[in-house]
């Protein structure tokens, strides 16, 4: 249902009539745009006639004169108009004002609309959005992002909590920069995976080129390489990705390219939520290389019992492989 900004006008001053006052409040209840807009609307409508009381040079008796003379020129049969409809044209000449006032009015509310803070947030399951400059996030479960609903600024600044992938949309004038807890994380265009969890945090590079820093260090990363910040120091401990182990939210696969068996346990804990210990240092190093694509705990232990040649023993709520 579509709203005449004249009738609004009418509905603002008090000169609709019962039909014309359940129109506007019926178009006002059925959608929440409408009623953000009315309210658009008459900011800039009471802006206006503050800004017209405040300067006296506007004429608002001669604008509604030279409107009443071009009625008699065109034949218009004054005696025709009731007084509520004199009122209201005299309303209709100061809309003139609200014209040249419009851009400001439309300026504010640009602006306003760009400073929303949007939260979203994957609580059981996975979560897929789309950012305003078009770069694509999955967010894990338990896990959060904050932005503006517009990058107006130099940069284009998120908050994240927890664990996320991003594919940023490239922008050489305009910097991706992601902060989670102390740590920033700084793109054009690329893809990579950040993750804060037990005490540290994670960077791990697909494609282009991320740059990580804490406090007065930086690191830069590329393809295939990683960084690991403990939460309560400031070095920036850069490495070589072994596999994409992070990619499992996204994919349900575990990559493993000569991947310590250790890491690959810490990944099993946290995807079946178990505790896997493995007894002897020697084999937490063990390089294991394989792909498991969406493979339940069972069928992954018993690749990895019959690739190191192990025992695997089920000890009250632990996993014990020695």
């Amino acid at each position: 249902m579509n709203m005449n900004d004249d009738l609004l006008v009418k509905y603002l001053v008090g000169e609709t009539n019962a039909n014309e006052n359940a129109a506007v409040e019926i178009w006002l209840k059925a959608d929440k745009k409408n009623l953000s807009y009315y309210k658009g609307f008459k900011k800039i409508w009471e802006d206006s006639l503050l800004i017209a009381a405040e300067n006296t040079h506007v004429d608002e008796d001669a604008a509604w004169k030279r409107l009443h003379n071009r009625m008699h020129e065109k034949d218009v049969p004054v005696h025709t108009l009731k007084k509520s409809s004199f009122q209201w044209l005299r309303i209709a000449a100061s809309i003139v004002l609200i014209s040249t006032l419009g851009w400001l009015g439309y300026s504010y509310f640009e602006n306003k609309s760009a400073n929303t803070l949007i939260q979203i947030h994957a609580a059981n399951t996975t979560l897929n959005d789309t950012l305003p400059d078009g770069t694509t996030v999955t967010l894990n479960k338990n896990s959060s992002l904050s932005y503006t609903s517009k990058f107006k600024g130099k940069t284009r600044p998120v908050t994240l909590k927890g664990e996320a992938f991003f594919n940023v949309s490239p922008d050489k004038t305009k910097p991706f920069i992601i902060t989670i807890n102390d740590v920033t994380v700084q793109v054009v265009g690329t893809s990579f995976n950040v993750k804060n969890k037990n005490g540290k945090t994670t960077v791990d590079v697909e494609t282009g080129i991320v740059k990580v820093s804490k406090n007065k260090d930086q690191v830069e990363l590329r393809h295939g390489e990683k960084v690991v910040i403990a939460d309560l120091q400031s070095q920036l401990l850069k490495s070589i990705s072994k596999g994409k182990l992070y990619n499992y939210y996204r994919n349900k696969e575990l990559v493993c390219d000569e991947t310590p068996l250790q890491e690959l346990v810490d990944a099993l804990n946290e995807i079946y939520d178990v505790d896997i210990v493995i007894k002897k240092t020697a084999l937490q190093k063990k390089p294991i290389t394989t792909v498991f694509k969406d493979q339940s705990l069972d069928e992954i232990l018993e690749v990895i019992q019959e690739t190191f040649m192990i025992e695997i023993e089920r000890k009250d709520n632990q996993i014990i492989l020695e």
